[in-house]
């Protein structure tokens, strides 16, 4: 007995010890804001954000500066046809500096510029939705793990129920049998089950550290054991949703359908740049550059020219194998491929909501009767422990009903947090999940 006590009181500043109090919405701006995973989301969508620049997609002209030096050491002998040959003494060393400055600009090449900077927008979107995606999930996910801790929590305190009312049994029991009315079985057997209920509450404080745990390891608070203490102590639900208007809401902004369609958009850009490499191109370049050349053995010594140049490409590609043809037909394919995938992910979607549809609505008809059960397990119990004190009825009978009870509050509890898991999935399918923030 004195062993459990100390048990007990080793592990009670987990649940007194305050610092701040937390709600959901707290708790979700604490994450969104600390979380290692949301923020790498968002450094990868300022990736996609730094991406999307008219220079990137090729609407800019390139502006190059270079320099170099060369040079030569050659011992040169030439033979004329007449048999006679002249030649330079030694090495002769020639050397060449230059410096200068170029443009180049691609002024057209059949649209594949205006496909890209539209493919570059439509990645920009999608990362956009990806942090999107994530940021719902990770409400979702945390929103779950929420209403677990409050679910442990509620359940720590059924527990500490049930041993208080093992505690007030092996009270009786004990009164009894030194009265002679109740014998040693009887309290051996009420020790017993003390003990069991004892046990199970100290299990109980590590599910509910466990839990807590996770939620500052979501939250990425820096004391990773810090105490939690909420303001929600009861597992709320909204019993209010409208089916046909989830529904609707998926349709339009759901994350996945989001991004399902930008992925298609993606591929017909890809299609219209291969299709553009059907159309003629135009190069633009112009350079401003000096060259001086240092001869050793000639009548000129040094020659220096400065000087710009400018041009104009104009291309068509005739013939490549076929390979356009080839690339245009599996360009095609893909964008027939995304739209399965959409109409894929459509009735996906409308199959999850289905069925968490009718959980949410039988788990909230579960409630319901749990309710009831509970005050009838209530009643049954004061009823119980009632004759139990007056020697009318058992030590194993009223430990059933004791059980009934606590049975009784687990069925309701768990009622509780699969609809609350249910309107959590229900919110996420169909968009809303961010709703938890406001």
């Amino acid at each position: 007995m004195n062993r459990l006590k100390i048990l007990l009181l080793l592990l009670l500043p987990f649940t007194v010890c305050a610092q701040e109090t937390y709600d959901l919405k707290r708790c979700l701006e604490l994450g969104l804001e600390r979380n290692y995973e949301i923020r790498i989301v968002r450094n990868e969508q300022q990736k996609a954000d730094n991406n999307m620049t008219v220079g990137n997609a090729g609407y800019l002209p390139t502006l190059d500066l270079s320099a170099g030096y060369s040079g030569t050491v050659n011992n040169t002998n030439q033979h004329f046809t007449d048999g006679t040959t002249t030649g330079f003494g030694g090495d002769v060393h020639n050397q060449n500096l230059n410096a200068g400055i170029n443009l180049n600009w691609m002024v057209f090449d059949g649209f594949q510029i205006q496909a890209k900077h539209s493919r570059l927008k439509e990645l920009q979107r999608m990362g956009e939705l990806n942090t999107r995606l994530s940021i719902e999930d990770f409400i979702a996910g945390f929103s779950a793990e929420y209403y677990n801790y409050i679910r442990q929590k509620i359940r720590l305190e059924n527990l500490r129920y049930a041993v208080g009312l093992s505690r007030e049994r092996l009270r009786i029991v004990a009164t009894h049998r030194d009265i002679g009315s109740m014998s040693g079985s009887d309290y051996l057997q009420a020790r017993v089950d003390f003990s069991t209920d004892s046990s199970s509450l100290i299990k109980q404080y590590e599910v509910v550290y466990v839990s807590r745990t996770r939620l500052n390891q979501l939250m990425a608070l820096d004391d990773i054991s810090q105490n939690l203490v909420l303001r929600d102590s009861l597992i709320e639900f909204n019993p209010l949703l409208n089916e046909a208007e989830m529904w609707d809401k998926t349709l339009s902004i759901n994350s996945s359908l989001l991004l399902s369609a930008k992925e298609k958009k993606i591929s017909e850009l890809d299609y219209k740049a291969i299709k553009s490499r059907s159309y003629p191109y135009l190069r633009l370049n112009a350079g401003y550059g000096y060259t001086q050349n240092m001869y050793e053995m000639r009548e000129i010594d040094k020659q220096q020219i400065l000087g710009f140049n400018y041009g104009v490409t104009l291309g068509f590609n005739i013939f490549d194998g076929f390979n356009r043809k080839r690339e245009q037909k599996n360009a095609r394919l893909q964008i027939q491929n995304k739209e399965l995938r959409y109409d894929q992910l459509t009735l996906g979607l409308k199959a999850d909501l289905s069925n968490i549809w009718m959980a949410y609505k039988n788990n909230m008809g579960l409630t319901n009767l749990e309710k009831e059960n509970l005050q009838t397990a209530k009643i049954n119990y004061s009823i119980a422990i009632a004759r139990y004190k007056l020697g009318d009825l058992s030590g194993i009978e009223l430990r059933g009903a004791q059980n009934s009870l606590l049975e009784a509050e687990e069925r309701l509890l768990k009622a509780q947090y699969n609809t609350k898991l249910c309107e959590i999935s229900l919110l996420q399918i169909s968009g809303q999940i961010v709703s938890y923030l406001e």
